[in-house]
């Protein structure tokens, strides 16, 4: 499939989850909107889930490249910000909170692809953080990734709370030096 055709299918999809809900995406709705055949995108995703799952990694509405501010801190910072506007700026947040609703509810709607396609990305941070010696040869980076966007993910989606100013800095500085006195 021309990769055009593939990104309008993908953006057709997420569309439709934002504005109606995983329950009323349909495959027919997605080739309505997209302007294909639903035969052809049965050829491409057996399933409902398999083409939100594919959308949800590879449409260009979702894409992210890893930042890269010569700085262990400033990639980390730069990170919370782009999570802080997938869970706050529409569409992104639409798709986001809908995605998880889904999923929450259908196990056969397979997010983890999203969320190991994100870290597999995120890991070149913590390579090139290694490589500058900022970091210490034993942290996991799974875990730093997950203590900063799940703040986000608690305060934007679950709390309902605003997303400050200056939240990124100060998420980060709480991981990278602690939240207690040094002595």
């Amino acid at each position: 499939m021309a990769p055009r055709k593939q990104q309008e299918i993908f953006g057709a999809t997420l569309a439709l989850l934002a504005e109606r809900g995983y329950e009323s995406l349909t495959i027919e709705g997605v080739a309505e909107l997209s302007g294909v055949n639903k035969t052809t995108i049965y050829r491409w995703w057996p399933s409902k889930p398999a083409l939100l799952a594919a959308a949800l990694v590879e449409a260009d509405a979702l894409a992210f490249d890893p930042p890269d501010t010569g700085t262990l801190r400033g990639d980390l910072e730069a990170l919370v910000d782009n999570v802080i506007a997938l869970l706050t700026d529409p569409p992104s947040s639409d798709i986001a909170v809908a995605a998880l609703g889904a999923a929450v509810h259908h196990p056969e709607l397979n997010v983890r692809g999203f969320f190991a396609d994100r870290f597999a990305r995120e890991r070149e941070i913590f390579e090139r953080a290694r490589a500058r010696g900022e970091l210490v040869h034993d942290t996991d980076p799974m875990l730093v990734v997950d203590l900063l966007a799940g703040a986000v993910w608690v305060r934007a989606v679950f709390r309902g709370a605003q997303v400050e100013p200056g939240f990124a800095e100060r998420a980060v500085s709480a991981v990278l030096d602690g939240v207690t006195p040094r002595s």
